[in-house]
């Protein structure tokens, strides 16, 4: 006969995902931001995902690292399989993906309190109060509702899944079920580890967690054999440890991209990783939000003096969690395991410094000394009184994520709280101005951009697009040119400038009152070249001839215009964008130099590895024949005759001496 009692765990742990559920539900209402558009827009490309070719393309070709994160978009496949779609449907499913990460955590806690020896009681309602406050807790809100974060969400559900299974397994090693005890244990990492790197690239730390946890373990636990920590855990952790050492690089100039040196950045991320702490230890309803970009960094050991105390801090609170994980096993566990998940993010490699979402699987285990010390409250006051304290607990942390998805679930609004929260950020700015533009504010807008530039003068993003929108308002004069072309002198580099670039070329072309736009373009263009930080960026380089030959389209100055184009080909060697300039000067009427183009696209694309091919080789044959008979079909209409000898000129390659700017004459 089952009582209630016995039901009563499952009973809390249904209402705890139905109270999760409806916390975060009116956030599910907001839209995309920032990264999802680089992400998710080739669900677009080539008319969507609609077969095994669009699929590949879309899956191993991610953006966001070198490895692709290939299952994490290939999840994206759930909600829709093209582009623009609609972001509620994403959210759904990140919201279910967090869901199911608690549960795993819940699971996961429950079998580490088992093998730290607790009554099941004891563990059933320690594991469920602590993933109870991680399922929801405020700074969980900005991975769930940021389309983009699955990935950073999969990872964490793999690798709660993987120490769940191994913790189960160490378990029934404890029972002396070896075969099965190793079973369990071989599988649950031998699976989670690659499935977790392969939804975001910290999922590879999964076995140096595990060895995290197994040091804070009992000693009187049957540890697994030796040549099974060796294969499992430690020759994966070594890997790790060992590419991390390939990383450290002191120069100056090994992140050129970057505002701050690797010195800099492993002196700012101490004072970064306690405010990660103070945020999920005293959590509120908004944090700084997704613009970091203006996060004071740590310019020396005492620059500022914040940067010692965190460092100091960080040292002595490691070193206290290592001497007494004996003692103190759940809150050495807590410490360590924090550090550790962060040691891919916040060390030597050279990613932005601060985003909420990498606490995503660092606070896993965070609430667990906190959890424990509620249940154990029950030795010295009444369980009504111990129960009351977990509800107020939960009740803080729900009422403030319920609060945080209603401020998400208005992505106009919440980027203008961002920004008006973070006025050290030139990202911030930029958004501000961008949103005055959209509500029809030109000279607001502009007023504003132009106040942010003097306060942030080396932001190559404001100076851009302050220029950007005087283009669009039919401001702009050479002054301003030439202005943007002084400040780019001294900036540093900054990829969202370049694609800036990109935009503002497009603009100018598109002006049909302000010819004059388009010299000075070329000009701004060839001036910023002349910047030692962007000279050496192979992304700028190969851009610059790919936009000043749309530019010299736009002027009608076709022999520039080709000769920029045979140009960007080379330098970008890629088959896709090959294509894309042929098309471009096929639409600018120029059959004959598209077909010269033609050609040396055909080279590229016999040259260029499969592996880098976004489709199959078959479907590229039948795109080369499709534009190669357009294109004959242009010159015929036009009375040419092209002359396919091989090595000829391209004045041979006509008839009548018409050379490749002349065919306007036909």
């Amino acid at each position: 006969m089952y009582s209630l009692r016995q039901f009563l765990p499952a009973v809390v742990l249904l209402l705890i995902l139905v109270i999760t559920f409806f916390a975060y539900r009116p956030g599910l209402h907001g839209g995309f931001l920032f990264d999802d558009y680089p992400n998710l827009q080739e669900l677009g490309t080539y008319g969507g995902v609609k077969d095994f070719e669009t699929f590949k393309n879309f899956v191993l070709n991610g953006v966001s690292s070198p490895l692709g994160r290939p299952l994490a978009l290939a999840t994206f496949l759930l909600d829709d399989n093209t582009w623009p779609t609609k972001a509620i449907w994403f959210k759904e499913t990140n919201l279910k993906i967090h869901l199911l990460t608690g549960l795993l955590l819940c699971w996961a806690s429950l079998n580490l309190m088992r093998l730290f020896g607790r009554s099941e009681n004891e563990s059933v309602w320690i594991a469920l109060l602590s993933s109870a406050i991680w399922l929801l807790h405020p700074y969980m809100v900005s991975t769930t509702l940021y389309v983009v974060q699955r990935m950073a969400q999969l990872a964490a559900t793999f690798v709660f899944a993987g120490l769940a299974g191994y913790f189960y397994g160490r378990l029934i090693l404890q029972r002396g079920e070896l075969t099965r005890a190793y079973l369990w244990m071989s599988l649950s990492l031998g699976i989670a580890t690659p499935l977790a790197l392969l939804s975001k690239e910290n999922g590879v730390l999964l076995p140096m967690l595990v060895l995290v946890v197994n040091a804070c373990l009992p000693n009187r636990l049957v540890a697994p054999v030796l040549w099974w920590r060796i294969i499992f855990l430690w020759a994966p952790s070594f890997v790790v440890i060992l590419m991390l050492a390939k990383e450290i690089n002191f120069s100056p100039d090994a992140w050129p991209n970057r505002a701050f040196t690797q010195p800099e950045r492993l002196l700012t991320e101490p004072r970064i990783i306690w405010e990660y702490l103070y945020n999920l230890y005293c959590p509120k309803i908004e944090g700084r939000g997704l613009f970091q970009d203006g996060f004071p960094f740590s310019r020396g050991l005492f620059q500022p003096v914040s940067t010692a105390i965190a460092l100091a801090a960080l040292l002595g609170a490691t070193l206290l969690a290592i001497c007494y994980r004996q003692r103190y096993p759940l809150l050495a566990l807590s410490i360590l395991f924090f550090l550790v998940a962060h040691l891919l993010e916040s060390s030597v490699v050279g990613l932005e410094l601060y985003f909420e979402h990498r606490n995503y699987l660092s606070a896993a285990f965070l609430f667990l000394p906190i959890a424990a010390a509620v249940v154990d409250l029950k030795k010295h006051l009444s369980l009504g009184v111990v129960v009351l304290i977990a509800i107020l607990l939960l009740s803080i942390v729900s009422f403030f994520t319920w609060k945080r998805a209603q401020l998400w679930s208005d992505t106009v609004s919440l980027e203008r709280y961002w920004a008006a929260s973070t006025p050290e950020s030139p990202r911030a700015q930029n958004k501000l101005g961008s949103l005055m533009l959209e509500a029809g504010n030109i000279d607001q807008s502009i007023a504003h951009m132009e106040s942010a530039v003097k306060l942030f003068p080396k932001s190559s993003l404001l100076v851009t697009n302050l220029l950007l929108i005087k283009v669009y308002a039919e401001t702009a004069t050479e002054v301003d040119f030439k202005h943007t072309a002084e400040l780019f002198r001294n900036q540093p580099f900054d990829a969202q400038a370049v694609f800036g670039f990109r935009s503002l070329t497009d603009m100018v072309i598109r002006h049909e009152k302000h010819k004059e736009y388009l010299g000075y373009m070329l000009a701004l263009l060839d001036d910023v070249k002349n910047n030692p930080s962007y000279s050496k960026f192979y992304l700028f380089n190969k851009l610059t001839p790919y936009l000043k030959a749309k530019i010299y389209l736009a002027m009608e100055n076709f022999d520039q215009a080709y000769e920029e184009s045979s140009l960007a080909m080379k330098m970008y060697s890629d088959t896709d964008t090959a294509l894309s300039i042929v098309a471009e000067m096929a639409n600018a009427n120029r059959p004959v130099e598209a077909l010269m183009l033609f050609k040396g696209a055909e080279v590229i694309f016999k040259n260029q590895p499969d592996k880098t091919l976004r489709r199959s080789r078959e479907l590229y044959n039948h795109e080369f024949e499709r534009i190669h008979s357009m294109l004959e079909e242009n010159l015929n209409e036009l009375g040419i005759k092209v002359v396919d000898t091989p090595n000829a000129s391209s004045a041979e390659r006509v008839n009548n001496d018409i050379k490749p700017t002349d065919t306007s004459k036909k």
